[in-house]
């Protein structure tokens, strides 16, 4: 069968001071009219370099210096700007990974949808608007004639992305490029999704190429799959021969470090060594830094007997007991009360009652609006609370802001943000970012031991020491969120919340996060709050789950009791709409 797409030996080069790195190199692919093909890789393996060289978005200096790209047999590659203009949209579109910014937040639906039809095909306005409505219904959105006039703000992430998805549809394309259209999304909204592409491309006989770092993604819906690293082709062919049987010790180890929703792994297999390559590293060392140093410290004190004793307290230890108790914990927004006026608002979280003991950690799942997020920063004091009682260590917990909290309990309780790129200053120095700690809560004050400690935790989460010198932006997102952890750590709490702290990173890295979470609670006894819309991820982590939905929690269990027998139907869907992984076979 003649390929839709055919890719030959595609090389993208990117010239620097350096010399010319090489982002692809030599890849071969090809995808057929209706075929769904996955290309799945760490970061840095070249898969989105590969989506934006067949679409011809390389951004400069970046560009292809060798190979073939053709289209129904049509070279792409010697295409002037003005032709792959005229491609882009009529024969290819691009779904991105972020609809937010997919869209304009100025214009309406409408007015994107239309312009964009209009801009490839020739209708009036009403026949343009009226194929709008009939994009919006083919995708899955209720009342689109409704619907159609509303701002891209008014829809929830799902529906945007659907929105993105009848953009793409707009001019008929040939081939689809989506690059991480499902990354943002939790897992019922993402099993909608992943049906719709299965439904365009088998109706509409659309060919897909499916870039994601997701091998549960790739496992539901992918006809066939490429794995890429370093740029290079590594593996390729049939989906259920490739992450069934991979041949190639790289596919394997990647394989074994995809979470599990059936077993509980101790530890995951790490794909490669830790990224610690920091330019100079090597004749860059403080003296007497290092983990151990780290260790000691966040040991001090009554740590040390109280780490000793949690295992075993933890198993008698009552609800009335536990280091954190939550009670009918109430949070609204938009709500305001004056002698005229009062207007409840909208509760984002209603009568939620929960408890953890020390050294446990607990999982809190559930879809996108569920109140996962809301219940984080109300413990952490980041919103107020409208009704119940929080309780830490046997203390009433102020909600921070009407009332507020002892300098002891701020220290106590620390933050692990979802994007470390947002969370983290990048105007100021890894050393500044984890002096401040130190600093705010009178833990140490500024000289010779400061900077040996902030050395020594950078060392306990995996970081060279070099890396305090440096600036956010100069990290992978994986070492930024090491750098994440290592900030909260500087605080020596007692308690760490983690807001989904592994959504954004792939495989290999999220295995590595994982790693150390665990190395962290299991030697110091740190007590997590783990929030996360990937289950499987959750199972991996969570001695216990409570499951919340529409601000209301609906389910309370044993981990091992949850995913065995889960008694809430909404907690049996989470359960069924999460990506199956049985190709994947036993983990290595």
């Amino acid at each position: 069968m003649t390929a839709l797409l055919d890719v030959q030996n595609l090389t993208v080069s990117i010239p620097s001071r350096f010399g010319e790195f090489t982002a692809v190199d030599q890849v071969n692919l090809n995808v057929l009219a209706g075929e769904i093909h996955g290309v799945v890789g760490e970061s840095g393996a070249g898969k989105s370099t590969v989506g934006s060289a067949i679409i011809g978005l390389l951004e400069s200096p970046a560009r292809i210096s060798a190979g073939s790209i053709r289209l129904r047999g049509d070279e792409l590659t010697k295409l002037g700007d003005a032709d792959y203009h005229r491609l882009r949209g009529n024969r290819i579109s691009m779904i991105f990974q972020d609809p937010q910014t997919s869209l304009n937040p100025l214009l309406s639906i409408a007015d994107q949808l239309v312009e964009t039809i209009q801009q490839h095909r020739k209708l009036s306005d009403e026949q343009a608007r009226q194929l709008a409505i009939e994009l919006l219904a083919e995708t899955g959105i209720e009342n689109p004639e409704e619907r159609l006039d509303d701002f891209p703000h008014q829809f929830s992430g799902g529906m945007r992305q659907r929105v993105v998805i009848a953009l793409a549809l707009c001019t008929d394309p040939e081939l689809i490029i989506a690059d991480e259209p499902t990354t943002a999304l939790d897992v019922s909204v993402q099993k909608q999704i992943l049906g719709l592409i299965r439904n365009l491309a088998s109706q509409r006989k659309v060919g897909f190429l499916l870039i994601t770092h997701d091998i549960g993604v790739i496992a539901e819906i992918t006809d066939r799959v490429t794995v890429l690293q370093h740029g290079k082709v590594v593996e390729t062919g049939p989906t259920a021969e490739v992450l069934g049987t991979p041949r190639e010790p790289y596919t394997r180890a990647l394989m074994a470090a995809v979470p599990r929703l059936d077993q509980r792994l101790e530890r995951f297999r790490n794909i490669i060594s830790v990224d610690r390559r920091v330019e100079g590293e090597s004749r860059w060392h403080i003296d007497g830094a290092s983990a151990h140093y780290a260790s000691n410290w966040l040991l001090g004190g009554d740590k040390v007997a109280r780490h000793a004793n949690s295992t075993a307290r933890r198993a008698t230890e009552r609800p009335d007991n536990a280091l954190l108790r939550v009670d009918d914990l109430d949070v609204s927004f938009g709500a305001r009360r004056s002698w005229f006026t009062s207007k409840s608002g909208f509760k984002a979280l209603s009568g939620v009652s929960l408890h953890l003991h020390r050294g446990e950690v607990l999982g809190v799942v559930g879809e996108s609006g569920s109140g996962k997020s809301t219940l984080a920063k109300a413990i952490v004091g980041l919103v107020p609370s409208s009704g119940g009682t929080m309780q830490f260590d046997g203390s009433v917990l102020p909600d921070g802001r009407h009332r507020p909290r002892s300098h002891l309990a701020r220290r106590q309780i620390q933050m692990v943000f979802q994007d470390p790129y947002s969370s983290l200053n990048n105007r100021r120095t890894v050393e500044s970012i984890l002096t401040e700690p130190l600093l705010f809560y009178k833990l140490a004050a500024k000289g010779p031991d400061t900077r040996r400690l902030v050395a020594s935790v950078l060392e306990l989460v995996e970081m060279p020491q070099r890396a305090m010198l440096k600036y956010p932006h100069q990290f992978s997102g994986g070492q930024r969120q090491r750098i994440a952890v290592a900030r909260a750590l500087m605080a020596r709490p007692d308690f760490l919340i983690c807001d989904e702290p592994t959504s954004a990173l792939d495989v290999s890295i999220q295995a590595q996060i994982l790693n150390l979470l665990k190395d962290l609670q299991s030697n110091f006894g740190l007590t997590i709050l783990f929030i996360s819309h990937n289950l499987a991820v959750v199972r991996q982590m969570a001695d216990r789950v409570v499951v919340l939905r529409r601000g209301q929690l609906v389910e309370s269990a044993a981990s091992e009791t949850f995913f065995a027998a889960p008694q809430a139907d909404y907690s049996q869907q989470l359960l069924r709409e999460t990506p199956s992984l049985d190709l994947l076979g036993s983990p290595v």
